[in-house]
């Protein structure tokens, strides 16, 4: 095979490719790898480019075996780190002499890799959240079992608190089959057209009671009349409630939590018609090294607070998924010592 074929060849892989022949020399590299590698690999030694032991081992022993391997090839995109799964494949009768020849294949699995990555953060965080109240609970039922079998005054304080940490497991549960739910119909749009206005009216006289036990006022600004959007409701709902809600828990003492809806003609964002929803609060607002994590799950900006008021850590991010749902965007701002604000962009 002449070497413009053998060019030709490489330069048709659609993945970063090189081919080594039994002379140890980069003979063919494609755009791709030199992306990867650095412009000016070939005809050089492979060893001097690609520096990493088990890749150099693993084209050793393909070039000695004349067989198939395989291995994995760490970088860095200048972003984040990446992981390649190299592959490879000896062919007969090409490269010096005919020796023969190396195809070297490299293939970016850096995405499976995070997505296996989340999936064990996952496990291991919801394991953390459930262990807390489970041991709580197998504490002071062995505690009821044992001293304090006859003793009333502990045996009803002690009822309380695994009540609240029942209700803590029952809120998790809850939470997670919601973010789940939510996760699956993220790509489907929705149809129904939804008033905003009467939503957050309800919403407000659902949380008064709240509110008033926690000294806050709650207001709404709107234009008077039905603001349509396509949406769904109960997701819509879940979202301003948990917005509204995290005001008064978390910013509320600053005395009062402001909600204002703001349709626009065209809006920068959504570009294009849209609606603008903002819960504003004159708490103890938030650190700016929190706001870019503040939608992941269960991340909290007041590891303590959060748990102490019943939060679950998964409220930003089904309330994130939910809004990528219906196209919008979900924007937060805060100042310690001055409160927070959370809009929600939807378009019209």
């Amino acid at each position: 095979m002449s070497s413009e074929l053998i060019d030709e060849f490489i330069a048709a892989v659609p993945m970063p490719a090189l081919m080594v022949d039994q002379t140890e020399r980069i003979i063919a590299a494609n755009t791709d790898s030199k992306t990867l590698l650095g412009p000016n690999i070939q005809g050089r030694h492979f060893a001097t480019i690609l520096r990493q032991p088990q890749v150099i081992d693993t084209i050793e022993n393909s070039l000695r075996s004349k067989g198939h391997t395989k291995t994995r090839h760490l970088s860095n995109d200048g972003a984040q780190d990446t992981t390649f799964e190299v592959e490879c494949r000896y062919m007969n009768g090409i490269g010096a002499v005919s020796g023969g020849a190396v195809l070297v294949v490299f293939q970016d699995v850096t995405h499976l890799e995070q997505a296996s990555q989340m999936r064990r953060d996952f496990v291991a965080n919801v394991s953390h959240e459930l262990r807390t109240p489970l041991t709580a609970l197998m504490g002071f039922i062995e505690t009821l079992r044992g001293p304090a079998r006859d003793d009333a005054a502990a045996r009803e304080r002690f009822l309380k608190i695994m009540t609240d940490e029942a209700y803590r497991m029952n809120r998790l549960v809850g939470d997670l089959l919601s973010l789940n739910r939510v996760e699956s119909e993220e790509r489907v749009r929705p149809t129904e057209q939804v008033d905003i206005n009467g939503l957050l009216q309800s919403i407000l006289n659902a949380l008064r009671p709240l509110s008033d036990d926690a000294s806050v006022e709650l207001s709404l600004t709107a234009p008077e009349g039905p603001v349509m959007v396509t949406g769904d409701s109960d997701q819509l709902r879940q979202v301003f409630t948990n917005l509204v809600e995290n005001g008064i828990k978390y910013g509320g003492s600053g005395g009062s939590v402001e909600i204002k809806l703001i349709p626009s003609e065209r809006n920068i964002a959504i570009r294009g018609p849209a609606v603008r929803v903002q819960v504003i609060d004159k708490g103890p607002g938030i650190d700016a090294v929190h706001l870019p994590r503040l939608t992941e799950r269960f991340y909290r900006a007041d590891n303590h607070r959060s748990r102490q008021l019943g939060g679950t850590g998964l409220g930003l991010a089904i309330v994130k998924h939910i809004v990528n749902r219906h196209r919008g965007r979900l924007r937060v701002e805060s100042d310690l010592g001055k409160g927070s604000v959370f809009t929600v962009i939807l378009p019209r």
